[in-house]
C-alpha cells in the first residue's frame, strides 16, 4: 500500500453474497460435500439446504482471517517478486531485506509493484496469477483487492482506496481526501481550494529523512509555504527550535508572538553611537521582499510584513 495521504482504497466491505460469484470453486466443493450426504441418504429441505451452501461458502471464504500476514499487511498470501524471482509477505518486506546496509549497494533495489504476477495462497501453498480467491481451496486471500495494485489486505479498518490521479492505494477514507492535479498527490478535504500548490508537492524526499514521500507510510503534511514533509520530521524540527521550511526557509507556523519578543528585544538592545545610521539590504524569507533597514545586532525587522525571519543580503 501506498503511503499515505496528506493531512498521509476504497473501503470494500466483506459482502459474501457479492463474492459467491467471484470463484465457482468454493460452491463446487461444498456441492460435492451435499452431494455425498444424498448418497449416503442424508437428505434436508431445499430451503435448508441452499442456506447451508451459502454459510459453508461464506466460512471458506473467511477462513484464516487475520491469521495470516506481516507486520505490513494482515492477508492469506505471499508474492513472488518480479525482480529477483524470490518470495517475501509484501513488497515492503521485499524493499527492507533488499535495501538493508549489509546488501551490496549494486544489488540493492524496490521491487515494481505493479509488475507482480504470481501470489502464493498461505493456507494450501498453490503459487496462481494474483486473485482474491485462491483457486485452489477457495479461501479469500483479502477482503480489500486492487487489481491495479496487485495488493491485498484483509484490514480494512484502514479505509484503502485507489486513487486513479496518484496511480498506487491510499489509505484513510476516499472520502476523506481528493487529489491535486497540479500537486499530483492527495489531500485532505479540508485542504480544498486552500492549500498552495507545489507542482509535484510530494513526488521528491523528505527533507529530513530523505524517504521518498510520495510512497511513504508515514503521515505526511504540506507546511503553509506549500511543501510537504513527514509530520514527525516537522514535530522533531520544532523540538530543537527549528520553525522554517527545510527547503525555502519559510516559517512554518505562526510567529507573531515570537516576533513581539524579539521587538523587546531589539528595543532593550542599544547599539554604539558608530552603528546607529549604519544601514544595510535584508531579504525577508517569509514575504519575499527585499528592503533597506538600520543595522541591529539582534535581527532586522521586514517592513512589509514585520517578521523577523530575515537575512541580510548586503551592507550600504
Amino acid at each position: 500500500m501506498a503511503g499515505s495521504a496528506i493531512y498521509h482504497y476504497e473501503n470494500m466491505h466483506f459482502q459474501p453474497k457479492n463474492l459467491q460469484n467471484i470463484s465457482g470453486e468454493e460452491n463446487n466443493i461444498v456441492a460435492a460435500k451435499s452431494n455425498r450426504q444424498h448418497t449416503h441418504g442424508e437428505h434436508m429441505p431445499e430451503e435448508e439446504s441452499t442456506s447451508h451452501l451459502k454459510t459453508s461458502s461464506t466460512e471458506l471464504l473467511d477462513k484464516g482471517y487475520l491469521q495470516y500476514g506481516c507486520s505490513h499487511y494482515r492477508r492469506r498470501c505471499r508474492i513472488r517478486t518480479p525482480c529477483c524471482d524470490e518470495i517475501f509477505d509484501c513488497r515492503h518486506c521485499h524493499n527492507e531485506a533488499k535495501n538493508n546496509i549489509n546488501v551490496d549497494q549494486k544489488l540493492r533495489h524496490d521491487i515494481p509493484r505493479h509488475q507482480v504476477q504470481q501470489v502464493i495462497c498461505s493456507l494450501c501453498g498453490t503459487e496462481q496469477e494474483v486473485g482474491q480467491v485462491c483457486i485452489s481451496c477457495g479461501v479469500c486471500m483479502g477482503r480489500y483487492f486492487c487489481g491495479t495494485c496487485k495488493l491485498l489486505d484483509d484490514d480494512t479498518s484502514k479505509k484503502q482506496y485507489h486513487c486513479d490521479g496518484c496511480g498506487i492505494c491510499r489509505i484513510g477514507g476516499r472520502e476523506n481526501f481528493f487529489h491535486c492535479d497540479k500537486c499530483r498527490c492527495c489531500y485532505s478535504i479540508l485542504l480544498k481550494n486552500c492549500h498552495p500548490c507545489v507542482e509535484g508537492a510530494m513526488h521528491h524526499d523528505c527533507p529530513v529523512c530523505f524517504e521518498y514521500l510520495f510512497e511513504s507510510r508515514n503521515d505526511v503534511i504540506a507546511m503553509p509555504c506549500g511543501h510537504t514533509i513527514h509530520k514527525n520530521c516537522l514535530k522533531e524540527m520544532q523540538e530543537h527550535y527549528q520553525y522554517t521550511c527545510p527547503l525555502c526557509s519559510k516559517s512554518v507556523c505562526d510567529m507573531s508572538k515570537v516576533w513581539e519578543k524579539f521587538d523587546m528585544e531589539v528595543a532593550a538592545t542599544a547599539m554604539p553611537e558608530s552603528y546607529q545610521n549604519k544601514m544595510v539590504w535584508i531579504l525577508c524569507n517569509d514575504c519575499g521582499t527585499t528592503s533597506e533597514v538600520k543595522f541591529h545586532i539582534v535581527a532586522h525587522k521586514c517592513p512589509n510584513c514585520k517578521s523577523y525571519n530575515t537575512c541580510q543580503t548586503r551592507g550600504r
